[in-house]
């Protein structure tokens, strides 16, 4: 029992310390039916009081609500279902720490939202009628109680049958929500941990999954049943008093102010660029470009919210396409591990349910439909991996489309229509889509990716495995040095007297060695999303703009392709704001300008040039066809028409290949062609040696 509570001293208390906020719930009330109550106050009021609410919860808030009751009465206003909201405990209680000490007692979790069930009315004080229609209320817990006997005394049918009466009995809005830890906070390897926790009244609906909370409950006990037996094992759950929605980027960073000073220190160097590409997977040799554009997308750009309620994106995506075995999936591992909140997966092995989120029957809802969230709801504000895009479904692929530029997904399923947020960066890997690139034929050609999946992504490199003897040999050296100071290390480790000092695997580690420390570089990060955000200068500006009129001059000619769209545009403005964020820097300036516009340029010729004619032509990425490849078509279709009205509706093979070479299309691109417009159903061969167009 508790020997400190009463309902005077909470009166006392909420007096003194919440009496505004009182007086707006008495005039609120009852749209609105919570008051949030700060742990730290009841501290300063009474440590005795506060210590009682967290061993002895149930009877301390009993206390607390009939104190309100009570002010409720003063004012002429009936609290009976008005609650206090206690919130700010001192400390959190991880998951995976929870233990049966902590049963009954007030705790505070932190997690994210895995899955939730829709609201539903749950009983809680229920009217039973009798055959006489006498009256017997039972109140109701986690399980269904129906009364044993009749309340009055002289009821001559006092074993029932009983009907409930359910407009006597009184119901809450209810849900139940499973929460697991933060994947950032884990070790690798190893398992998240969950843990169910009820909500009713009007803590019920307001969050979705994906949402990173903290939640104030008491842990309460339930003995588990096996096929009607039950067990001495006890499952746990969370009764949820308050909940709050981290709306903070990183709110698990804590930032001392050693820490802020190093980053200030870090920022003001002015090679500060080449130490952050330096402590990006610094066991891969090589990939400077590709690991500066990393270090951007780790910063991202500002995402910004515009009057008329539409959100531009400031989260940069990036795609690597390249050989078997040049360390793409280290890079990924590398840059998710580094991010302050990142997500892994692999292509191969995930569906687009498991990617965005899935409606799901189980036993967690009690058999109804729940809403469970997939990678990239949960890699939110963050950076989510995928490998082996290449190998994804054209299905799955396609869930991809409005989680990449809306950053949004949007759930249709068994009922449940909701929209959960994914503002995420997405770094994907993928292959060529023979294995290997040939560099000979066209890249696009090569890259096994629908054009609108492509277009979404601001950055896509090109890796290709092309020997050279002085490059092996530096990755050779690289490799060795770093299995070496490796061999050592464990030989230290596990053979006595070994004879192998800690300054000898120091000296050999300095290959492998990150110039930024991980853990600092997750602060840096964090600290410059969470502080920075920067304004282009007018020369700036300027500068970005004569870039893409440059560009877009080239497509001014009819005859010439469309260089670049506008996608690429607002992609330079992301990398430029990026760029200021690593030093710090409140300001775009020309600098960064000329760093993004060089990164951009080599993507886009990587990617966007045209073979033949040498041109940049965005249509190859953002329609999948040249606009050189779009005219031999023309050419060709204009052929077999022609051909078709002098040979009795069809055209002989040879005789299109013969009149195109004429036009000047070599005889390896008219084959080239002709067999994707047969792919594509737009000719076909009626008979052999003999095309046709489609009607």
């Amino acid at each position: 029992m508790s020997a400190h509570s009463s309902p005077q001293k909470w009166t006392e208390f909420l007096k003194s310390s919440y009496k505004d906020e009182i007086a707006n719930l008495a005039e609120e009330y009852p749209d609105v039916r919570s008051l949030s109550i700060s742990f730290f106050d009841i501290e300063q009021f009474d440590p005795e009081l506060a210590d009682e609410l967290l061993n002895l919860p149930d009877e301390v808030l009993r206390d607390s609500n009939q104190a309100l009751l009570d002010i409720g009465d003063t004012k002429g206003v009936d609290f009976s279902k008005a609650y206090l909201r206690v919130r700010d405990l001192a400390s959190h209680v991880q998951i995976r720490s929870i233990r049966s000490h902590h049963i009954g007692k007030m705790i505070a979790v932190e997690g994210l939202i895995r899955k939730a069930t829709e609201v539903r009315p749950k009983i809680t004080r229920a009217v039973f009628h009798c055959p006489y229609e006498h009256e017997t209320v039972v109140m109701q817990g986690e399980k269904f109680v129906e009364p044993y006997e009749c309340n009055d005394a002289n009821c001559s049918r006092k074993k029932g049958p009983f009907a409930l009466s359910r407009e006597k009995s009184t119901f809450l809005d209810a849900q139940k929500i499973r929460i697991q830890e933060s994947p950032e906070g884990l070790r690798g390897g190893e398992q998240p941990q969950t843990l169910d926790v009820l909500v009713v009244d009007d803590l019920a609906g307001i969050t979705a999954p994906g949402d990173r909370i903290i939640i104030t409950g008491v842990l309460r006990s339930y003995q588990r049943v096996n096929y009607n037996t039950k067990t001495t094992f006890f499952d746990i759950v969370l009764d949820g008093l308050s909940i709050d929605v981290e709306d903070k980027e990183f709110e698990d960073i804590v930032l001392a102010s050693e820490d802020i000073e190093m980053i200030k220190t870090l920022a003001a160097d002015t090679g500060i660029y080449e130490k952050i590409i330096r402590s990006i997977a610094p066991s891969i040799y090589g990939y400077s470009e590709v690991k500066e554009a990393i270090s951007l997308q780790l910063m991202s750009g500002v995402s910004k919210k515009l009057p008329d309620g539409s959100r531009i994106r400031g989260d940069i995506h990036m795609l690597l396409i390249g050989d078997p075995g040049i360390a793409k999936s280290q890079l990924l591992r590398y840059t998710v591990k580094i991010a302050p909140r990142g997500i892994y997966t692999s292509g191969k092995s995930s569906t687009s349910a498991g990617l965005t989120a899935a409606a799901v029957k189980d036993e967690f809802g009690d058999g109804r439909w729940t809403l469970e969230a997939g990678a990239l709801v949960l890699a939110d504000k963050g950076i989510a991996g995928v490998d082996e895009m290449d190998k994804m479904k054209p299905d799955d692929r396609a869930s991809l489309h409005e989680a990449m530029e809306q950053q949004t997904i949007s759930i249709a399923k068994a009922g449940i229509m909701a929209t959960l947020q994914s503002r995420c960066s997405l770094l994907g890997a993928a292959n060529p889509k023979y294995g290997r690139f040939d560099q000979y034929d066209n890249i696009a050609k090569q890259i096994n990716m629908p054009p609108t999946l492509l277009s979404r992504f601001d950055l896509i490199f090109i890796l290709t495995d092309k020997p050279t003897i002085e490059r092996d040999t530096q990755i050779s050296n690289h490799i060795l040095k770093a299995h070496y100071a490796g061999e050592l290390s464990m030989q230290q480790e596990h053979i006595p007297n070994s004879g192998i000092t800690s300054k000898q695997i120091e000296h050999a580690m300095k290959v492998i060695q990150p110039e930024i420390e991980p853990e600092l570089m997750r602060k840096y990060i964090a600290y410059a999303k969470r502080n920075i955000y920067p304004l282009m200068s007018d020369d700036a500006r300027e500068k970005i703009i004569n870039f893409y009129l440059g560009l877009r001059k080239q497509g001014e000619d009819p005859n010439s392709p469309v260089p670049v769209t506008a996608r690429q545009l607002e992609a330079l403005v992301r990398l430029a704001e990026s760029s200021a964020r690593i030093r710090l820097s409140n300001e775009v300036n020309v600098d960064d300008i000329e760093r993004v516009i060089r990164i951009v340029t080599t993507s886009l010729e990587q990617v966007m040039m045209d073979p033949e004619t040498g041109m940049l032509d965005a249509d190859i990425i953002s329609v999948g066809t040249s606009k050189s490849q779009r005219d031999k078509i023309h050419i060709l279709r204009d052929i077999i028409k022609e051909l078709q009205h002098a040979h009795d509706g069809v055209a002989p093979y040879e005789d299109v290949i013969v009149h195109a070479e004429e036009q000047g299309i070599n005889r390896e691109k008219v084959e080239d062609v002709l067999s994707k417009l047969k792919n594509s159903g737009e000719i076909y061969e009626p008979k052999n040696g003999y095309v046709k167009i489609s009607q």
